[in-house]
């Protein structure tokens, strides 16, 4: 299959399967990431472009939040590449970004080792911070049922995994444990440079909450 008619098919496939999607994580993130990496890739050398796009796209094919099977990612995405005649190459690396991209916990080391996967994990991962980060992140906890804030209930920095991904603490707390981490975990100078403004965002945000949180405001 010719690389266009590979990306315009899985585009049109994700658009339909996430349009209804109300975590946070639906198509028009998809959609974000897919054009944020393909911004970030235009200013790297020696990139993949096919597998970017088609991992970027096929990030969240089936995210480990939802899922049982940590593996359920990868397997979709092979699924769904072989299906359309993807080039097994191509598959098998997509297949290892869709595994590793994922932050896993504060104290657990990325997998990621390619160009492609940093591109694409720099782009999802400033779709996580700013104003749409923010938006996005109190859409996945009302989603699954967690509370807003709780001043009693202190954010931790996980060490594995495990305890990441059981950890049922508050969206503020989710500020401390993942998403004002993220700035300094870019890979890419575009990453980096864009996740700046961002994170400043944020930090204003939280002061803006403490205070009307106080009744100061």
């Amino acid at each position: 299959m010719k690389d266009n008619d590979s990306v315009t098919r899985t585009t049109d496939f994700m658009k339909a399967k996430f349009a209804d999607e109300s975590s946070g994580h639906d198509w028009w993130h998809l959609y974000r990431v897919w054009n944020l990496a393909k911004h970030i890739a235009t200013k790297e050398k020696g990139v993949d472009l096919l597998v970017v796009e088609l991992a970027a796209l096929l990030h969240d094919i089936a995210d480990w939040k939802f899922y049982d099977d940590d593996e359920a990612g990868p397997k979709a995405a092979q699924k769904w590449l072989s299906s359309i005649d993807v080039d097994p190459d191509i598959i098998a690396k997509v297949e290892d970004i869709v595994r590793h991209i994922s932050f896993k916990g504060a104290n657990v080391k990325s997998k990621l080792s390619t160009l492609e996967g940093y591109i694409v994990s720099d782009a999802d991962k400033l779709d996580a911070i700013g104003a749409i980060g923010i938006a996005r992140a109190f859409a996945y906890g009302g989603s699954a049922d967690r509370i807003m804030y709780d001043p009693d209930r202190k954010p931790k920095h996980h060490d594995s995994f495990e305890a990441y991904k059981n950890d049922k603490t508050g969206t503020i707390n989710h500020f401390y444990d993942k998403l004002l981490l993220l700035k300094d975990r870019m890979y890419t100078k575009t990453g980096k440079q864009i996740a700046i403004h961002r994170h400043e965002f944020m930090e204003n945000y939280l002061k803006e909450f403490y205070a009307e949180w106080e009744g100061e405001l």
